[in-house]
């Protein structure tokens, strides 16, 4: 008997039997997740840089690394729910300073499979650099992380700021009778300025907490201090309206009478977490604006007393930007030629120290942009033979380029600035004994520990640029 030939074309059947190996690989599933929907966080993706578990959107989830703490913090007045959040992706730590990443880009899904092709697998989106991954890289972790604007600390995803609709009052529970809503985040990285502007709805707002993203150092309206004896009023919501690579966001447009503050007595978190205290090494920044600036004591943000009272010479650490109001000041000299990025150490607003005095400190000369990047080290008193150090930095926050080294040298020649006396209570808007006549703008700003170098103060700065305040 004659054999008969298959009459499928050898072609054909290789074609088909790559289609179905590429199928089976796309549908695998185990036994113990047969719909192939196990969690991110089972394959390996979970973020390199876990966070405390901070308030989030309902149906949202925060995933912390074990052994790390969670500190979630309890709205005030009657909450309408958050939005939620879109995970960060944090990049793995490798040991290199991560270049910025212009943030937003998403996976895509794969396109239909063809005959005789084999299936794509999909495309994990880049990840999205913050200022905390860059400064955990290079071995200062982020104790405290603030903005109204972006996520700055990596694999944040809970709320960024609360906002308060209705009548607000001063002092920490500024919203006893309102509405709040939280607002969070999009695209992973910007603040969603369309929910507040729906929570809103053209009413009065003022934004009663900024949510710490790093250790649970929420700010609220500040308490009572011992120079201004009345707790501080919150800042309207809608004043400061701006973009971040053309997305709306808004920023804190503080005004005299207004301030936030963590960690303190009377403060709604009482006891400050992370922040450095006595002689600690500290970097700390925050990007503000010449706009809007009121030559008041003081525009701060940063390390102050506990007690928000003056406790003494060195009893605080922040960055300041402004004229000096009758401290010191940099070059050309003369309280209206700044404003500077300078040091508030109490007692005293430093540019820095030359020639045995704070005044026309040569290397430290004004920075007049809408945008602005300002830095303060504070460095150890075995440093500079035992005289101590601090640094300041600055530039222009949406413009490329390395920041001005203003100031690197010894501490104030006068007793208690070496060594510090830090306490680690945290202020922004204020003087560490709740002075309140001051005005500025903020956008964002990181405390962290450690005393970082130039190349990575200049890496956050290129991480800030990209971000493209103004854009």
């Amino acid at each position: 008997m004659k054999k008969i030939r298959s009459a499928i074309p050898l072609s054909f059947a290789v074609s088909l039997g790559a289609l179905a190996l590429g199928a089976a690989c796309w549908s695998f599933s185990d036994a113990d997740d047969p719909a192939g929907e196990r969690d991110e966080s089972a394959s390996g993706m979970s973020p390199a840089n876990p966070m405390p578990a901070s308030p989030t959107a309902p149906g949202s989830t925060d995933v912390a690394a074990p052994g790390t703490p969670s500190t979630p913090v309890a709205p005030s007045g009657t909450s309408e729910g958050a939005n939620p959040n879109l995970p960060v992706a944090p990049p793995s730590n490798t040991g290199s300073t991560p270049a910025p990443v212009v943030p937003g880009s998403t996976a895509t899904d794969p396109p239909p499979v063809q005959p005789g092709e084999m299936p794509q697998m999909p495309v994990a989106p880049p990840a999205i650099v913050t200022p905390c991954d860059i400064l955990s890289t290079a071995g200062n972790p982020c104790v405290a992380a603030h903005s109204t604007t972006r996520v700055v600390y990596g694999g944040y995803t809970g709320p960024l700021y609360q906002v308060c609709r209705g009548a607000s009052a001063p002092g920490p529970n500024s919203c006893p009778g309102g509405n709040t809503r939280d607002i969070g985040s999009v695209d992973g990285i910007y603040a969603d300025a369309a929910a507040q502007d729906a929570f809103c709805n053209g009413g009065a707002c003022t934004i009663s907490i900024i949510y710490d993203q790093a250790s649970g150092n929420d700010l609220h309206p500040a308490p009572r201090g011992g120079f201004k004896p009345t707790p501080d009023n919150p800042v309207v919501a809608t004043d400061l309206p701006i973009t971040l690579n053309g997305h709306k966001v808004y920023g804190i447009f503080s005004k005299p009478g207004m301030g936030y503050r963590a960690g303190c007595t009377g403060c709604a978190i009482e006891t400050p977490v992370g922040t450095a205290v006595g002689d600690e090494p500290e970097t700390q920044y925050m990007v503000t604006s010449v706009n809007g600036l009121v030559n008041g004591c003081c525009f701060d943000y940063g390390n102050a007393e506990t007690t928000s009272n003056d406790d003494g010479n060195g009893t605080m650490e922040t960055v300041y930007f402004g004229g000096g109001v009758v401290w010191g000041t940099g070059s050309p000299g003369g309280h209206n030629n700044g404003p500077w990025v300078m040091a508030d150490l109490e007692n005293g607003l430093y540019a820095g120290w030359e020639r045995g005095q704070d005044q026309n400190i040569s290397t430290n000369t004004p920075i007049r942009f809408p945008f602005v990047t300002g830095m303060v080290i504070g460095d150890t008193a075995d440093k500079n033979g035992g005289r101590g150090r601090f640094a300041i930095y600055g530039g222009n926050a949406a413009a490329a380029g390395n920041l001005q080294v203003l100031y690197d040298g010894i501490r104030p020649e006068k007793p208690g600035y070496v060594p510090m006396q830090k306490q680690g209570s945290i202020v922004l808007g204020i003087g560490g004994d709740n002075s309140g006549s001051s005005g500025g703008q903020f956008f964002e700003g990181v405390m962290a520990s450690g005393a970082a170098t130039l190349a990575t103060a200049n890496a956050i700065q290129a991480n800030i640029v990209a971000a493209g305040y103004g854009k």
